[in-house]
């Protein structure tokens, strides 16, 4: 009967039927041979850059505006501050012309007004007599300021030498220091050579040493040959096993030059035992080390649970000393509170009020 339209859907509506008329000019552009182009639309990017143009200049003449309204309030202030500390200055000259025509000594009330002479027939000695404490002149004034600046140049001078005295002591303590590396580092060097010298001198005996023991081999060696016979101690020595003291301490092949050029299968032989023997030596130092690392582990093994053990017992000790020293407090408390006086228990009886008034006084 009665149609009403609202402004909200009005506006809807408005905007509405704007969008599909943009659609549709769109949908033209696009799809019209004759109007559509490929590429880059000069026009568009020409406006946006004159918009853009247009945005900076407007922001930069904004800019401008602030810069010259901040800089006018700056004068403003700097104006208003001036007549402000001109005004404070005329109300204080008014403030003291005015004491000194309508507040002169005669007037005041310190004076005696039936003798209002008596200001000037004051002695000048007796008129700066002052109470000690009250403010205004002091004629000790000059002294004391004296005494004050030779108090500040002892002070200084006291400053000036303890600082002087502390930078000696800095310069001894890094002298010291200096001294006592340089000492140090000639110690070392020192025990550095004494060191480098000991191992040469043992090198030398070992060297030494390794080159008396192949001589005497070879000399050994000779002999038993001449001896015994070159041939049947080769035999023997290719047919027995080894002894004890030979697998305890096996012949290196190639110490005995003049054997090894004699005797080409004995020297094979001792290659072949010297072989089996280191195979076998490292056989038994990788057994010991597998033996020494197990037994690290039952050891350290053995200390993690002595520790957890002891680390229980510990706690559970602790456990029972916090009970007990828990229950001595509980017992402390109770006795204290039997211990208070009836009053602050709030349970007073007739033999409270008979401990007054027990005597005359």
């Amino acid at each position: 009967m009665f149609n009403f339209d609202l402004a909200s859907d009005r506006l809807a509506n408005t905007s509405l039927q704007r969008r599909r008329n943009d659609e549709t000019e769109r949908r033209e552009r696009i799809f019209n041979d004759k109007v559509r182009m490929f590429g880059v639309d000069k026009e568009a990017l020409n406006s946006q850059m004159k918009e853009k143009e247009k945005q900076e200049e407007a922001a930069k003449v904004e800019q401008n505006a602030r810069d010259a309204e901040m800089l006018h309030n700056n004068k403003v202030a700097c104006l208003l501050h001036s007549r402000e500390v001109k005004e404070k200055r005329a109300v204080a000259k008014t403030i003291v012309d005015y004491r000194l025509q309508y507040q002169q000594p005669l007037c005041q009330r310190d004076y005696d007004l039936s003798a209002p002479d008596r200001c000037g027939n004051t002695d000048p000695g007796d008129a700066l007599m002052m109470l000690p404490g009250l403010l205004g002149e002091d004629p000790d004034s000059e002294s004391r300021r004296q005494r004050q600046r030779e108090q500040l140049r002892e002070w200084l001078l006291q400053q000036q030498g303890e600082r002087a005295a502390e930078r000696q002591r800095r310069k001894m303590e890094e002298h010291r220091c200096e001294q006592s590396r340089a000492y140090m580092d000639k110690k070392a060097l020192q025990l550095q050579g004494i060191e480098m010298q000991r191992r040469k001198a043992e090198t030398v005996a070992t060297k030494e040493y390794n080159l008396a023991k192949i001589e005497e081999k070879r000399r050994h060696d000779g002999e038993r040959d001449v001896r015994g016979g070159v041939a049947g101690a080769r035999m023997n020595n290719l047919q027995e096993p080894l002894t004890d003291v030979a697998l305890q301490h096996p012949l290196v092949p190639g110490l005995c030059p003049s054997s090894d050029r004699k005797a080409p299968l004995e020297n094979l032989q001792q290659i072949i035992q010297f072989q089996k023997y280191q195979i076998e030596e490292k056989k038994r130092v990788e057994l010991e080390k597998k033996r020494d690392e197990e037994q690290r582990d039952r050891v350290r093994l053995d200390s993690a649970r002595t520790a957890l053990l002891l680390e229980r017992q510990q706690a559970r000790l602790d456990k029972q000393r916090r009970q007990r020293v828990d229950s001595a407090n509980v017992m402390l408390a109770q006795t204290h509170k039997q211990q208070e006086p009836d009053i602050e228990r709030g349970s007073i009886d007739d033999s409270f009020f008979s401990k007054f008034n027990t005597c005359s006084r």
